[in-house]
């Protein structure tokens, strides 16, 4: 069993509607899931904290040893 880290970040879909961005750090990757089926639609906010979260999980995933 890999361990990881996990963010989330706030979006809306073309609806309207509170989702998340889930980016995971694994070891030697990223891993960015988005809301099943749905569009992604984020404030300059949002932006700024995906932003932080991708960079968060880079520097994590490179501590760990690749496969």
């Amino acid at each position: 069993m890999s361990s990881h880290r996990e963010w989330r970040v706030t979006c809306r879909d073309i609806a309207g509607r509170r989702r998340d961005l889930q980016v995971i750090a694994r070891t030697g990757q990223i891993v960015l899931v988005a809301p099943p089926g749905e569009t992604a639609i984020l404030s300059p906010l949002d932006v700024g904290r995906l932003r932080a979260a991708l960079r968060d999980a880079v520097m994590d995933a490179a501590l760990k040893p690749s496969d």
